[in-house]
């Protein structure tokens, strides 16, 4: 989620799935406190590390995260590589600018230290989100392990909301993983924070829907200051991701590392760089809750915990299913 979904000229190359994810909560708190009772706080003290050395990483493991559990639910598929001819979830398009698979692998190595083959890579990325959305001034909330990885990461199977999505239909995708417009509405608070590549709104900026002009709906002064730090790609050219500057996901924002309400301010303002997040706007149930968390900030945050929780539930792998990986970018066994 935060940074972004992914470039809007990306979303031809997606096979979109309507296979229902289920919800599952057969997860516990506090999972591993006999067989490795250090886990939180080893997973803790390594996102705190990094978080002081890069305040933008909460915003990319909150977004790997998602990308992870919007696909074949939440079992740690997308920090797999690939192999052989599998060509794995993160070589999908969406995928391409996902961050922070290091920091999953420095908390991996450090836990097989001290508890060989217990804690799940899939239980790793979802104490690392739950820790950055308490670093980023969110709340540190309480969340279910006991999930264990997936053994399958086909990129064809990567189907995710894209930036230039209607609320509608990133409704229905939302919808086929169990979460509703509510969710949908509060978790792209996310977007809060982080950073976003200009080729993922650049359309918005230069040629809304093949016009030639910018998209009415962006905030003429916010056009200007993002042409200043976009510029306008050459006719065929060709996106290179690792060439694309960057802004802030929230540029309207001078809390830009906060997980706060500042995002629905943008909304409202007509600030948001991507057309789904100013969608939020023109319905009126979303409408009226972004209204709702900017006059009660203190009410976003902690729906953004619930909601972070009731996605951490989807499709979640548990028992004898799947397997525990010694290294989470390589599966012990196949499924």
């Amino acid at each position: 989620m935060a940074t972004t979904f992914f470039s809007s000229a990306l979303i031809l190359a997606i096979i979109f799935s309507l296979k229902i994810i289920p919800v599952t909560s057969s997860l516990q708190l506090r999972f591993y406190q006999k067989s490795c009772p250090q886990a939180e706080s080893i997973v803790n003290r390594i996102v705190k590390h990094n978080f002081q050395k890069d305040p933008s990483i909460p915003g990319g493991l909150i977004r790997l995260y998602f990308h992870d559990c919007f696909i074949r639910g939440c079992d740690g598929s997308v920090l797999i590589d690939s192999e052989g001819d599998n060509v794995a979830e993160k070589e999908a398009p969406p995928n391409l600018s996902l961050r922070g698979f290091e920091i999953i692998d420095e908390i991996k190595l450090e836990l097989e230290e001290h508890c060989q083959g217990v804690v799940s890579c899939a239980d790793i990325l979802a104490l690392a989100t739950r820790d950055s959305v308490a670093l980023s001034g969110g709340l540190a909330y309480e969340l279910p392990t006991g999930r264990r990885d997936g053994t399958i990461s086909r990129m064809a199977d990567v189907h995710v909301p894209g930036p230039s999505f209607s609320i509608d239909r990133a409704l229905t995708a939302f919808q086929n993983i169990g979460l509703d417009l509510d969710d949908l509405t509060t978790l792209l608070g996310a977007h809060s924070i982080g950073l976003c590549h200009c080729g993922f709104f650049i359309d918005r900026l230069y040629n809304f829907q093949g016009m030639g002009l910018a998209d009415r709906d962006l905030d003429p002064e916010l056009v200007v200051h993002l042409k200043h730090k976009c510029p306008r790609q050459q006719p065929n050219q060709v996106f290179n991701l690792s060439q694309d500057p960057t802004v802030f996901m929230n540029p309207s924002s001078n809390t830009n590392f906060k997980l706060d309400s500042a995002f629905y301010s943008s909304i409202i303002d007509g600030k948001a760089l991507l057309q789904l997040d100013q969608g939020l706007a023109f319905t009126d149930l979303t409408s009226k809750l972004a209204t709702k968390y900017v006059n009660e900030p203190e009410l976003f945050k902690k729906k953004f915990a619930k909601a972070m929780i009731k996605l951490g539930n989807i499709g979640v792998l548990t028992a004898g299913q799947g397997e525990v990986r010694l290294n989470c970018r390589k599966v012990s066994k196949r499924g």
